[in-house]
């Protein structure tokens, strides 16, 4: 198995992909990691719009080692990916479909989520090598236009993000999706307590397995 098909298949595994965005310090994305984790959330990213992402990146990857997949998001060009590569990324999302950036990760090993809507976009990244995408944002179709994109492109793992919630969780997963990306949802701001997020993480978890296979 390559690298590329097992980091999807860890994500695939995790069912939720945690979206660390906005102004935290390392150490705030450590506790937030800490708390994920014991929260049973195995996957998060760290959008590279954020001010400390490079630089916790690294850190990340130190402290959890294999419990964690640490993964760069908002990567939007092939600088970029260079740049998340270094900090050492073990998968990148980005929130658009430059094959630019695809031909570059997929050279090097790493899996790499362009952000797609369309049928048009989806087969643009399923033909340049890509599996799983982002299907974003998703507040605007919701379950019921990844069911009807996923007809016609069944051989494609979405991972909608943007908009899913708590209460739509187990829509999604029942409509096909292999993860979700959740950010706000999850993970509201840098004063959310730890017991907090670990609660959320939690009950998103169960919601996920609940439309798996409940």
């Amino acid at each position: 198995m390559d690298l590329i098909e097992s980091t999807s298949r860890r994500i695939k595994q995790s069912g939720i992909i945690a979206i660390i965005r906005g102004d935290y310090s390392v150490e705030d994305t450590l506790r937030i990691g800490e708390a994920l984790l014991a929260g049973g959330v195995t996957s998060m990213e760290v959008t590279l719009n954020s001010p400390t992402a490079l630089t916790a990146l690294p850190q990340l990857r130190s402290h959890f080692k294999e419990e964690m997949l640490i993964g760069a998001g908002t990567v939007r060009d092939v600088d970029q990916a260079r740049l998340a590569l270094e900090a050492g990324a073990q998968f990148l999302v980005s929130p658009n479909l430059d094959l630019e950036s695809i031909s570059f990760t997929r050279t090097k090993g790493l899996l790499h989520l362009p952000g797609v809507f369309t049928a048009t976009e989806a087969q643009t990244a399923f033909a340049a090598g890509c599996r799983m995408m982002k299907l974003f944002p998703m507040d605007i179709g919701g379950p019921a236009y990844l069911k009807a994109i996923r007809a016609p492109l069944n051989d494609i793992d979405f991972v909608p993000t943007g908009g899913v919630s708590l209460e739509n969780m187990a829509d999604y997963a029942r409509a096909g999706a292999v993860a979700v990306g959740l950010g706000s949802k999850l993970v509201l701001n840098k004063e959310q307590s730890s017991q907090d997020l670990k609660a959320r993480a939690q009950d998103l978890r169960s919601a996920w397995e609940q439309g798996k296979h409940g």
